[in-house]
């Protein structure tokens, strides 16, 4: 018996370490280009994408409970990020990413406290009718900051503003941004029906930046980006903090429930442990991190974590990897200074289309009207409080809270009066 099991084991380490190897690698390539592109989401120049997605995933995978949980820049932080700081009127590029930087440290601390004190409970904070409506009402601004770049464009507008000019002033389009959009949507949608690990993302950036390259492209592009490794500070806008605090609770709370929606996902599949004030514990510590760092906030992506888990992810060193792969990469960064923004602009539309879900919202009628409210009532909310959307969380929050106290409270006794 010892005989056998001798060999076995140190080939079991070795498939979990090939798997956890090459899901860290797949996850890194697609992550590289999408860091770009949120950044800009998030209102910083594209680079500081490439910090927040180095270390803080390597860090945040020492920490974490689920195996496969992915971190790094995703889309709805990002936009959190930038509904927090625009108001601000921050007109120094610097400053404003001084003051990311500040807010991935103020979301950090409040993840951080949450997780040590054992309060992962508040992963639950947000029903499903304001998850939904408020994902929903993000994705829709989402996609609209991002078609002035998909149409070659450039706007100082609002969000909703800039997407209506885009949409209506066709004379400023410029063919080749749509045609470089439209490969790219191609490559990245039309490459998961080949299969669900073609690198179609990788494949769209590396043609479009050699085709930019080689004809000299003239539009908008990415622009030069710092050479080599950032170092960590802590020179920032302290003095903002108090007005960066209800913010950063907003994207602490709210920008966990999509990590921690994932982990237990697949930890409820699997039949394996999670345990959620870790997670806290561990996306605060990425959050520290990515603000040490310069960077802005971060949180767990569900199609990267879903990425890597395809790809053969075993263990949290997957994660790691995935953070030691963008980190080993920085000093090749500026070979992206001629990538199309355009390409920044696809990336992000392919990414967050499938979170708008009006439809589901509707059906939800059929189960429970009040929750059909609260899930539309916080979709408009979160439209209509743009740039500040923590604005429309809480509403939607207090919208829910009022509808569970009416459900268990008015509800029954109107039905016992009209029985």
């Amino acid at each position: 018996m010892t005989g056998t099991a001798s060999p076995t084991a140190p080939d079991d380490r070795r498939a979990r370490l090939l798997g956890d190897l090459v899901a860290g690698i797949s996850v890194a390539l697609v992550l590289i280009p999408q860091s770009l592109a949120y950044a800009e989401l998030a209102g910083v120049p594209a680079y500081i994408g490439l910090s927040a997605a180095a270390l803080p995933p390597l860090f945040a995978a020492y920490f974490a409970s689920s195996p496969y949980l992915q971190t790094g820049p995703v889309a709805l932080t990002s936009l959190l990020t930038f509904g927090a700081l625009a108001p601000l009127n921050e007109s120094n590029p610097l400053e404003y990413v001084r003051l990311a930087a500040l807010l991935a440290i103020i979301t950090g601390l409040i993840r951080a406290a949450l997780g040590l004190f054992g309060l992962g409970s508040v992963a639950y904070i947000m029903t499903k009718p304001v998850v939904l409506g408020f994902t929903s009402g993000a994705a829709v601004l989402i996609l609209a900051s991002q078609l002035p770049k998909v149409f070659g464009m450039e706007s100082d507008a609002g969000v909703l503003r800039g997407a209506f000019d885009a949409l209506t002033s066709p004379q400023n389009w410029e063919l080749a941004a749509i045609l470089i959009s439209g490969f790219t949507l191609v490559a990245m949608l039309g490459g998961r029906r080949i299969h669900v690990l073609f690198p179609g993302v990788l494949v769209a950036v590396l043609a479009v930046l050699l085709w930019s390259n080689v004809t000299g492209y003239d539009g908008l592009v990415v622009g030069e980006l710092p050479t080599g490794f950032r170092t960590p500070s802590l020179d920032l806008p302290w003095d903002q903090t108090t007005r960066l605090l209800v913010p950063g609770f907003v994207i602490a709370l709210v920008g966990f429930a999509e990590p921690a929606s994932i982990a237990r996902t697949y930890a409820e599949a699997e039949d394996i442990p999670w345990d959620s004030s870790r997670e806290l514990l561990s996306q605060g510590i990425a959050n520290l991190t990515s603000g040490i760092m310069g960077a802005f906030p971060v949180g767990g992506s569900f199609s990267r974590t879903s990425l890597g888990h395809l790809a053969g992810a075993k263990t949290k060193l997957s994660g790691a990897i995935t953070g030691a792969v963008v980190f080993l990469t920085l000093p090749l960064d500026p070979l992206l200074k001629n990538l199309p923004r355009a390409v920044l602009g696809a990336i992000v539309l392919a990414a967050v289309f499938k979170l708008i879900r009006v439809v589901d919202i509707y059906r939800m009628r059929t189960v429970s009207k009040i929750d059909a409210g609260v899930a539309a009532f916080t979709f408009v909310a979160t439209l209509v409080t743009v740039p500040r959307l923590e604005i429309g969380v809480l509403l939607g929050i207090l919208a829910s809270f009022a509808s569970s106290v009416y459900k268990k409270q008015v509800a029954p006794r109107t039905a016992l009066g009209s029985s």
